[in-house]
């Protein structure tokens, strides 16, 4: 997949450095990742107005929505559809899913790819999916647009590696207790085997506090940026753990300089197979794109429109969700 640089910003290692400072890698100007959506089974995607380029890090800010685990091919194609027409520019989807217990739901696996395939067909929404295992790569590669390495996974070097081999664009969670510096060395865990197509994601990190399921680091947007001249995404999902929290989070992150967002979204949060509870539907996931663009156009950003007219039919559930 092809990849697009523009310069933004000087990073700030090429000035004197900071007292203190944790020695972080100097990295080029800060670079755009231009992503293609893949064909579809005739040569295209079945929806065409879907199927241009998303570039990451430009004016344009980046919406990834979907849920968090794939639980079968209707769900993920009405879903893909659903957040298509709000304005989404790619889908998630887990197929496999690295949980805390043993006996939680781990994905489907090969069946879930599949699944995910077929929505990126009806849809034509790239697709971004965590790979857990240096084993999975190259099927992984195959099959989505973006790589997810996880927070879990931040400094799994071996896994890193593989994917710095590929030339598949790569979404870098931050750990869950990891400093920044420690976020851009394992971005350079990547980039040192050739791929340079990184986004970085903030996705909250573990501090004392026990109100949120994480702390989303609103200051890390920007140091992030200028240090690493990367794209920054934020997880506003799992930073908060409740849906009431997702769009607060996601505004923030707008303002402070974000350049997209990954949030999840099921047609019943409250049935989902896994993180229902930071989960929106798809009333309030349009919602949050209308206060999106609002924030973003006060900041000098835009946000994709919905694609068609369908998708206002939400914006009275949408109303009806607030009220």
């Amino acid at each position: 997949m092809p990849i697009t640089h523009s310069p933004s910003h000087r990073s700030l290692t090429e000035s004197a450095p900071r007292p203190g400072a944790e020695s972080v890698p100097s990295s080029a100007p800060g670079h755009t990742v231009t992503i293609v959506p893949r064909p579809g089974p005739h040569g295209r995607a079945t929806v065409d107005q879907w199927h241009d380029p998303i570039v990451v890090g430009g004016r344009e800010l980046v919406v990834i929505a979907g849920p968090c685990s794939v639980e079968g091919a209707a769900m993920m194609h009405d879903i893909a559809l659903a957040v298509g027409r709000l304005g989404a520019a790619m889908l998630r989807g887990g197929a496999y899913k690295p949980r805390t217990s043993p006996h939680s739901f781990q994905g489907l696996g090969e069946a879930g790819l599949d699944h995910l395939a077929a929505a990126r067909a009806a849809s034509g929404l790239p697709i971004v999916s965590e790979v857990v295992d240096p084993r999975h790569v190259a099927r992984m590669a195959e099959a989505v647009d973006v790589l997810q390495i996880g927070a879990r996974n931040m400094q799994n070097y071996a896994l890193l590696a593989e994917v710095g081999r590929t030339r598949t664009p790569v979404l870098l969670k931050r750990g869950l207790s990891a400093t920044i510096g420690e976020l851009l060395q394992a971005a350079e865990h990547i980039r040192v085997q050739g791929n340079e197509q990184v986004l970085l994601c903030e996705r909250g990190i573990r501090t004392f506090e026990t109100a949120t399921r994480n702390t989303l680091d609103v200051s890390a947007i920007p140091v992030l940026k200028a240090e690493s001249g990367l794209p920054v995404i934020v997880d506003p999902s799992h930073a908060g753990g409740r849906a009431a929290l997702v769009t607060p989070l996601a505004l923030a992150a707008i303002a402070a300089g974000a350049d997209g967002l990954i949030v999840e979204v099921h047609q019943d949060p409250a049935s989902a197979w896994s993180d229902g509870e930071q989960t929106l539907d798809v009333p309030a996931f349009a919602l949050l794109m209308e206060r999106a663009a609002l924030v973003a156009a006060a900041v000098g950003r835009t946000v994709r429109r919905p694609a068609s007219r369908e998708a206002t039919e939400a914006g009275p559930l949408a109303q009806r969700h607030v009220a």
